[in-house]
């Protein structure tokens, strides 16, 4: 299906106008941040028009500059990615205006963001498997370099680990790419299926390691247990709009990518006749939505706990992963855009207490509710969303995995959904009760009071900084109540390429 605009525009707008707030940032940090947003708003106004031609009229693809397989560029927006492709646009320019105020604001900090926001987009679109590597590289340099923007040895510390360990996934993954390159002489996802078929089926050795190797890969960028070492350290020292951005953007669009090239690439049939597979993903879930359920409980630092809580969540969509049903990957395709949407405004509004109000712990949340009854309702509100209950869009997510697990007979991946709706409760349900129920420590400074800055002046409110944190809120109760709209857009693409 053509489209009034290519899709080649949504990666290469951000892209090329990355270079413009280094050079705009020397003159002045707003006009980097202006030709930030500016850029991006251009980019959100493309992708509403592209996502809403192949939501109602079927895939938009385009070939760039013409050039054939397997040397060739190949982008398509359908319906399966058009959800992670608005879900990138919005969220990249929310983020942006949360900055403003908050920071880091800088010309080489803006340019970097645009250069994420391309290649998340680009991971989104690209339709074979080396260019989703260039584009997960793309990305993940960038992100690197945003966590160590921040001040101070633990930021830069952080990004060296992030770093290490982003390289060694993203060198497993292009390892994997090259077997399957050598089993199918292709690189276009849509080719590949039916030549590992031809080659000697899909239960043959080369289709397992390649996809081994590419899923263990993407599962470094996802942070699911035990490749997730390098998450906490990041996501707290990072800045918190780029903790935020990372953790609505980096580690859902890895798992997108898992699910498109299972489905595009490796197919279903591959999973249920490679005999390690199945079960090898969902032992990953199980132990991840154990571990991440575990260290949340334990950790203090809420950032970190924030962390250790979506090591839990991508557990819950590796067992939706695993399941490979139509409702399972329609419930993992709602769950991965409300989990970006619930864990990116709470990493917003815990940089928010942590700058004005001095908040870093969940004992430091004690009384909040009184404080700060704006920020506890949305802190409420996200809690909530990540524990699962109705009516946001967590609730909605687990409701169809669990959907996925009766319909696929899987007993064990419905107890493990089940158990971690009650494993965040209590983590979660610990910090709603430091908030609602308890009363602050004694000295602490009267609602609508901000913190002293170091050099002993007040730091400002952030209006619009509330407004990103309020807005996110409100759209994970709006995205429940509109989860079977999305379901009824992606369940018939789903459901194609699962048959």
């Amino acid at each position: 299906m053509t489209s009034s605009v290519d899709p080649t525009l949504l990666v290469a707008v951000p892209l090329v106008a990355s270079i413009l707030p280094v050079v705009g940032g020397v003159v002045s940090d707003r006009l980097g941040w202006a030709i930030a947003t500016v850029t991006l708003s251009v980019q959100t106004v493309l992708a509403v028009a592209v996502c809403r031609t192949a939501l109602l009229n079927g895939p938009v693809s385009t070939t760039v500059g013409n050039v054939p397989d397997p040397f060739g560029i190949v982008l398509v927006v359908d319906p399966l990615s058009a959800p992670f492709v608005a879900l990138t646009a919005v969220t990249g320019l929310g983020v942006l205006g949360y900055t403003r105020r908050t920071g880091p604001r800088s010309g080489p900090f803006y340019s970097l963001y645009l250069l994420l926001v391309a290649g998340i987009t680009g991971v989104c679109i690209t339709a074979d498997v080396f260019n989703l590597y260039v584009f997960l590289e793309i990305s993940g340099l960038a992100s690197y370099a945003l966590v160590a923007q921040a001040d101070g040895g633990d930021a830069a510390l952080a990004a060296l680990k992030y770093l290490l360990l982003g390289t060694v996934g993203a060198s497993l993954y292009l390892l994997g790419v090259g077997y399957a390159y050598v089993g199918t002489g292709t690189l276009n996802m849509a080719v590949m299926a039916s030549e590992f078929v031809a080659g000697g089926g899909l239960g043959a050795t080369i289709p397992t390691i390649a996809f081994g190797l590419m899923a263990v890969g993407l599962g470094v960028k996802a942070a699911v247990f035990p490749l997730h070492v390098w998450k906490p350290d990041a996501y707290a020292a990072a800045p918190p709009a780029v903790a935020a951005l990372l953790s609505a953007l980096v580690s859902t669009v890895a798992a997108y990518a898992v699910v498109r090239l299972l489905l595009s690439a490796f197919t279903v049939e591959f999973l249920r006749a490679a005999p390690l597979v199945e079960p090898v993903l969902l032992a990953v879930g199980v132990v991840s939505v154990a571990a991440g359920s575990l260290l949340a409980f334990r950790e203090p630092d809420v950032r970190r706990l924030l962390a250790y809580s979506s090591v839990s969540q991508f557990g819950i969509i590796t067992v939706g992963i695993a399941l490979a049903n139509t409702i399972g990957l329609v419930g993992v395709v709602i769950h991965l855009i409300g989990h970006a949407v619930t864990k990116g405004g709470f990493y917003l509004a815990a940089g928010v207490l942590a700058r004005e109000h001095g908040l870093r712990t969940v004992d430091d949340y004690a009384g909040l509710g009184g404080r700060a009854p704006l920020l506890s309702v949305a802190v409420a509100v996200f809690a909530l969303g990540l524990i699962g209950i109705p009516p946001t869009v967590g609730f909605a997510g687990k409701l169809y995995i669990l959907l996925g697990t009766v319909e696929g007979s899987a007993p064990i991946a419905a107890a493990v959904v089940l158990a971690s709706t009650l494993a965040s409760l209590t983590y979660f349900g610990r910090l709603l009760q430091r908030m609602f129920v308890e009363s602050p420590p004694e000295g602490t400074e009267p609602a609508g009071h901000a913190a002293t800055t170091p050099d002993g002046g007040r730091e400002r409110p952030s209006p619009g900084a509330f407004a990103v944190i309020l807005l996110a809120a409100l759209l994970t109760i709006v995205l429940g109540f509109g989860a079977a709209g999305l379901a009824d857009l992606v369940e018939p693409t789903i459901r194609g390429l699962v048959s």
